[in-house]
């Protein structure tokens, strides 16, 4: 310890139980996102649930992503829109539309994710969505108005694919999911 003029203790302050649950947040979703192992997570959790100093803390996050889940919005008021080829598909995607359609082909698309949100919120108009093989479809969180989603499980799906979660709302068209051939 060193002293200061004036007889007190020149130490940093203490961090906060808010700090260190903040950090404990950012680990979890950088696990979840597949950035880190889970022998990682163990050791920067410890780091973090035993630091005293604002820089422990910022060891124990250091070489993390700067932003662990990424959102990109997409949104026209009427036309089409399309994404297709190789295009990275962000962790949550939001699709917005008054008058359209749209086509999302994730099926040659750079996935970084094992878990992908989409969220539709969608006047009219139809919406496709091509997704990988192997991926697992989830559309419980879809809210239409007028016809349910067009979507069947492919008999033979190989394990390990992207989850890919559907939410929104849909008022009058109807999403068409399918599986891509190869």
């Amino acid at each position: 310890m060193t002293a200061r003029a004036g007889g007190r203790d020149h130490r940093p302050p203490p961090i906060s139980e808010d700090d260190r649950d903040t950090a404990v947040r950012r680990l979890q979703e950088v696990y979840a996102e597949g950035h880190i192992s889970h022998q990682d997570l163990g050791e920067r959790l410890h780091q973090v649930l035993t630091a005293e100093t604002h820089s422990e803390l910022v060891s124990a996050l250091a070489s993390l992503p700067e932003n662990p889940g990424t959102t990109s919005t997409i949104a026209a008021v009427s036309g089409r829109i399309q994404r297709r080829g190789a295009w990275r598909v962000p962790r949550t995607l939001k699709v917005e539309s008054a008058l359209g359609r749209v086509h999302l082909d994730l099926s040659r698309a750079v996935i970084d994710h094992p878990v992908v949100d989409i969220e539709l919120r969608l006047s009219t108009g139809k919406a496709k969505i091509t997704v990988p093989r192997d991926a697992i479809v989830d559309v419980e969180d879809l809210h239409t108005g007028w016809k349910g989603p067009l979507h069947t499980t492919p008999r033979r799906s190989r394990p390990g694919g992207p989850r890919i979660r559907i939410s929104g709302t849909m008022g009058l068209g109807r999403l068409k999911i399918r599986y891509a051939r190869r």
